[in-house]
């Protein structure tokens, strides 16, 4: 029996030294799981948070330049900085794109972590020194589906995500923006709303009625998830103020004090499609 087992070991001992003449590596040459190469972790972040901004033509030059520092602002405030501190990982990812028709979305800056005051003035920097554009048509559908697929590989891994789109007008090109956005909720994702109210649109029916409701259409037809809301503005005043309080609110978590009912549990009050 100890014969046997001895010129077994023996065999295997010279198949083993056999593959190794043959190039495989012995065993001291062999990668250690220290060396091997690793997928890099997302980084924890209290907040995904996508940006989405209308350039559609029915947003002037000076209603473009309000809206977009509005953004810029409300980033390195201190309410911001504040809030940004309290929270659990004290860090949130962004990322800023510009839509308008359909298929006509382009990111002005592509994900970017904010951990502190430097990292907040670098972001509105980069987003500062982005060019101007305007285009046709106005697709919030075409938005949010633009949006939801940028939280898939962002690098980051949040408590809480959400879309921000602000915007002057109504859907009017697209798949319907109902039917989108239920889409976009499934997946976890929470829609905010800033619809800007500033001049009478041109419109007939039930589109004029629309335009001077805007408020009201986003609340039920384009904003929902845990938490959503919709902070109008109505003067051009109140841009800073009124994004600043966003971005504050979607940072802490928080919602306005006139909570907004989800708007997939109730009939609209406004023509949706």
């Amino acid at each position: 029996m100890r014969t046997r087992l001895i010129c077994c070991l023996t065999a295997i001992g010279a198949i083993v030294l056999g593959v190794w003449g043959h190039g495989a590596a012995a065993p001291n040459s062999a990668p250690r799981l220290a060396d091997m190469p690793r997928q890099a972790a997302d980084t924890n972040v209290d907040v995904e948070l996508v940006l989405a901004v209308d350039v559609s033509y029915s947003m002037d030059p000076d209603e473009q330049a309000l809206q977009r520092e509005g953004y810029i602002t409300a980033l390195t405030s201190r309410e911001f900085l504040e809030a940004l501190r309290h929270g659990m990982h004290a860090k949130v990812a962004v990322t800023y794109f510009e839509w308008a028709g359909a298929s006509d979305q382009k990111i002005v800056m592509p994900w970017r972590l904010i951990d502190g005051p430097a990292s907040a003035q670098a972001v509105a920097d980069e987003i500062a020194r982005a060019p101007y554009r305007r285009a046709y048509r106005t697709s919030i559908s075409g938005a949010l589906m633009f949006a939801a697929p940028l939280f898939e590989g962002s690098g980051y891994r949040g408590i809480r995500r959400i879309i921000d789109v602000s915007g002057d007008g109504a859907n009017n090109q697209g798949m319907p923006v109902q039917t989108v956005r239920d889409e976009v909720l499934a997946q976890g994702i929470t829609i905010n709303g800033l619809p800007i109210m500033l001049k009478r649109q041109v419109g007939y029916g039930m589109w004029e009625m629309q335009f001077e409701n805007l408020d009201i259409y986003y609340e039920d037809c384009v904003v929902g998830g845990p938490g959503a809301f919709v902070v109008p503005i109505k003067e051009r005043g109140q841009f800073k103020d009124a994004t600043r309080q966003k971005l504050v609110l979607e940072i802490a978590g928080r919602t306005p004090e006139r909570r907004v009912i989800p708007a997939q549990t109730r009939t609209p009050r406004v023509f949706c499609s």
